[in-house]
């Protein structure tokens, strides 16, 4: 089993429902995605630009998990939101990868509206941290 699918295994434990990662390219001010739970919906091969707002605020440049919990927190982030909708999902975080001070992508995880409380939060946050030696690995 790959660190990604080990990791969407212990995330859909604690209720995901959608699980994606994706490698940062700050000089090409892009995501791309390298692991889905969803391949129709959201394929390996889909990239996003990189935008500077307040999602990037927390997440790269702070290097700390975004959280929405419902879609009018993420939709102003997300062009995507509608599809997200459309799955039934109404909340979301993305947990940064972080080595040597340099944020390599992030671990995207949506559940329904409401499902990140303060507790399942820090259940999520340990999973990634506990992997991200596996996961820089990965992403380098």
């Amino acid at each position: 089993m790959t660190v990604y699918a080990d990791l969407q295994a212990r995330c859909e434990a604690l209720g995901t429902r959608l699980f994606t990662v994706t490698r940062l390219d700050e000089a090409g001010a892009l995501f791309a995605r390298v692991f889905t739970s969803h391949p129709v919906d959201y394929p390996v091969s889909g990239t996003k630009p990189m935008e500077k707002d307040g999602w990037y605020d927390t997440t790269i440049a702070g290097r700390r998990t975004f959280v929405a919990n419902t879609p009018p927190e993420f939709a102003k982030y997300f062009f995507d939101h509608d599809l997200i909708v459309s799955l039934g999902l109404g909340s979301c975080i993305n947990i940064p990868v972080v080595a040597e001070g340099k944020v390599l992508g992030t671990v995207n995880i949506l559940a329904e509206a409401g499902h990140f409380t303060p507790e399942r939060l820090a259940h999520y946050e340990a999973l990634v941290a506990g992997a991200t030696p596996a996961l820089a690995s990965e992403l380098r």
